[in-house]
C-alpha cells in the first residue's frame, strides 16, 4: 500500500522492499541484497538494477531524488525514512500475502521419485518448511506443470509458507508410471505411503479434493499412525451409482469422452465447468489443457467409473484423526447431502459449508479468503495437549 492505495510488485521486487524496511538505516549490501532475494544464486548487473528500480517506484522514489533509497556508492542500499513497525491481531489474510511473497516464484519445485510396493514408478515433489501436507486430488495435473497455473500456484505458496507441502502423481497418471490397469484406489493408498516414506515423513496431515477423498478415508482409516489431521474439499461418501436411486447416465463422463478428442475443446471446459460454474474462466481454461496432457482419455474414463461405482461408507468410522469438511452449498456434481454424510460418518468431524457453486474454491472466488482461513485455522492449529 501506498498513501491508501494498492501498488502490484513481483515477488522479488517486495523481497528487497522488506528487506530495506526491515533494515532500515542500515546500509544492506549487495552479497545480502543477492542472498534475501536471489536465495544466493548467480545475478546479472542489470536484474539487480532493475528490481531497484522497480522498488523506488512502487514507493514513490526515483533513482535521481532517492528519497527512500539510498544508493551507497560501493557499499549497498539505505533504507533513510523512519520506518514504524505495527502489526493487526488476526489479519490471517496479510500474513498469507507476506508469507508467499518470501519465497521465489521463480523456481517449480524439483520433481523426484520413487517406487510404489508393486516396484512401480511414482514422480512427486515437495516444496515449503514446516509441518508436512500430502496434498492428493483435483485437478489431475502432472506435478510439473501444477506450478504453472495460476490457481494451484497460488494455493501452493500459500500452504507452502508455513508447511512442507507433498504433491505426487498416482501410477497411470502424469510423470508416473504409464499403466493399463484398471483405476484401484486401495493401490492409490499404497502410492501415499510410498511417496511419504520417500520424502522421509512419519506423520503428515492429509488433504484431499474431490475423488480423492475415497483414498483419503482409506488412507486414514488403515494407517491412524500416519495422518495427524485430514481435510476433505468437495469430498463424498458414496460414487454416482451407489446413492440408493437408479442413477440416469452419467454425462460427465460423455463429456469427458467427447472432449478429450480435442485439445482445449468445448466440450472438455463443459467438464471442467460443471464442477466450477463460477470459474474464473481463465484459470478453467488452462487447468483443461493440463488435465488433458496429464491423463488420456481412457484414464479418465476408467477414473470416472471407479469413482461412480465406489463407496468409503464401512471406512468412516475408523477415521480417528481430527478432520476437516469443506463443501460448497450449491455443488451440483456431489451435493451437500454427501459431505453431511462424511462429517456424520466420522466422529468429531467439522464440517464448513460455503457459499459456491465451485466444487473446490478457486482465487477469484468470493468465498477464496474465508476458505483458506478455515484451512490454515485447522491445519495450524496444534494438537490437543501439544
Amino acid at each position: 500500500m501506498r498513501s491508501g492505495s494498492l501498488v502490484a510488485v513481483e515477488p522479488q521486487v517486495f523481497d528487497l522492499i522488506r528487506l530495506l524496511l526491515e533494515n532500515a538505516g542500515r546500509v544492506v549490501t549487495r552479497d545480502e541484497i543477492v542472498e534475501h532475494v536471489w536465495k544466493g544464486r548467480v545475478v546479472s548487473e542489470s536484474a539487480i538494477s532493475a528490481r531497484i528500480a522497480a522498488a523506488r517506484k512502487a514507493l514513490g522514489d526515483d533513482g535521481k531524488t532517492q528519497a527512500v533509497i539510498r544508493t551507497v556508492a560501493r557499499r549497498g542500499l539505505q533504507c533513510v525514512v523512519p520506518v514504524l513497525k505495527t502489526t493487526t491481531p488476526g489479519d490471517r489474510q496479510a500474513e498469507q500475502d507476506n508469507g508467499a511473497a518470501k519465497r521465489s516464484t521463480e523456481d517449480p519445485p524439483r520433481v523426484r521419485y520413487t517406487r510404489n510396493g508393486a516396484g512401480q514408478i511414482l514422480a512427486w515433489t515437495m516444496c515449503g518448511t514446516g509441518t508436512p501436507i500430502l496434498r492428493i486430488g483435483a485437478p489431475l495435473v502432472n506435478v510439473s506443470d501444477q506450478w504453472m497455473l495460476p490457481s494451484e500456484r497460488t494455493l501452493m505458496e500459500i500452504l507452502s509458507a508455513s508447511h512442507r507441502l507433498i504433491h505426487l502423481d498416482g501410477v497411470g497418471f502424469g510423470l508416473s508410471e504409464a499403466t493399463d490397469e484398471p483405476i484401484d484406489h486401495v493401490r492409490m493408498v499404497d502410492d501415499c505411503i510410498a511417496v511419504a516414506d520417500a520424502a522421509g515423513i512419519d506423520r503428515f496431515s492429509l488433504m484431499a479434493e474431490s475423488g480423492a477423498s475415497l483414498i483419503a478415508v482409506r488412507l486414514a482409516a488403515l494407517y491412524p499412525e500416519r495422518v495427524d489431521k485430514l481435510v476433505m474439499v468437495g469430498g463424498y461418501v458414496d460414487g454416482r451409482a451407489r446413492r440408493g436411486q437408479p442413477s440416469p447416465p452419467d454425462p460427465i463422463r460423455g463429456l469427458i469422452e467427447e472432449g478429450w478428442k480435442t485439445s482445449g475443446g468445448g466440450l472438455a471446459l463443459a467438464f471442467m465447468l460443471s464442477y466450477f460454474p463460477e470459474g474464473p474462466i481463465e484459470d478453467i481454461q488452462q487447468v483443461v489443457l493440463a488435465e488433458q496432457s496429464a491423463a488420456s482419455e481412457a484414464q479418465m474414463l476408467s477414473l470416472r467409473d471407479a469413482v461412480n461405482h465406489d463407496s468409503v461408507a464401512e471406512f468412516l468410522p475408523r477415521v480417528k484423526c481430527p478432520t476437516l469438511i469443506v463443501q460448497g452449498r450449491d455443488n451440483a456434481v456431489h451435493p451437500l447431502s454427501e459431505a453431511r454424510k462424511l462429517a456424520a460418518g466420522i466422529p468429531d468431524a467439522e464440517l464448513v459449508i460455503l457459499k459456491t457453486a465451485n466444487h473446490v474454491p478457486m482465487p477469484g472466488n468470493a468465498v477464496w479468503p474465508g476458505y483458506i482461513d478455515a484451512l490454515l485455522a485447522f491445519l495450524d492449529d496444534a494438537e490437543p495437549g501439544a
